[in-house]
Parts: C-alpha cells; structure tokens; sequence
C-alpha cells in the first residue's frame, strides 16, 4: 500500500495558532524537516474530515483546548531533501486555550509563541508558506 508522502503524495493540515499577535511554533524532531520550526500539524486520517483533523493535531501537539477555526488555503511541498512530497489545507486559530506544553516529546523539542515579525530560523517550508496568508 505504502506511505502518504513517501510513496504518494499525503495530505496534511496546518494551524497557525495566533496570541497577542504571537504565532505558535513547534521545532521538529523528525523528518521532514528535523530541526526546522513549523506550526502544529499533521496528516488527515482516511475519511477524516481535513478541519477535524487540524484541530485533532494541534490539541494533540499542544495540549490547548481549540476553539473557532477557519480554512486559509492550501499548499503543496515537495521536500526533496527528505523525499517527502505534501498537500496540506491550512487553517487559523486566534480562538485556543491553556498553555502550550510539548505533549510529544518523541516527535517534537520545543514549542512557543514567536512575534510575525521575529521568528525562530530556520523555519519549515510549511510554516513559510502560511505566512503569505498571515502577513
């Protein structure tokens, strides 16, 4: 059968969680993009709906309660260092509770809130591709 975003293109979700004008950002452990900041994210389960999924991944990722969502647009990444190959529809909070705490330490090493306009580097083709939307 094989792997979404290994063997086939796999289709993921991003949510840019917004605070105080204040993005969420976590640093990857794992590919793609070890080591590289992103937003919360992950893949759509089969006959997941895609805004469940957002919101499943990012109160996974960071233990936030989620409120109002809404859908951003979409993005392709071809991640050729990793040979991963991604279609992601992507989604913004400015709606979540609590504070952040890395609830998958085996997947991700730090998580915070970074100013639009001051942000950890480097930053995840994924986590690029939202700011066109955010800025």
């Amino acid at each position: 059968m094989g792997l979404p975003g290994l063997d086939f293109p796999g289709l993921g979700v991003g949510i840019a969680i917004l605070r105080d004008g204040k993005l969420l950002l976590c640093r990857r452990m794992k590919a793609p993009e070890a080591g590289h900041w992103n937003i919360v994210g992950g893949k759509v389960e089969h006959m997941e709906p895609a805004e469940h999924a957002a919101r499943r991944e990012a109160e996974e990722e960071t233990g936030l309660s989620v409120g109002s969502i809404r859908y951003l647009g979409v993005t392709e990444q071809r991640i050729e260092a990793d040979g991963q190959h991604w279609v992601s529809l992507l989604y913004v909070c400015d709606d979540a509770k609590g504070e952040p705490r890395l609830t998958e330490p085996d997947k991700l090493s730090d998580i915070g809130w970074f100013d639009l306009h001051d942000l950890p580097q480097p930053l995840s083709v994924f986590t690029t591709a939202v700011l066109a939307y955010l800025r």
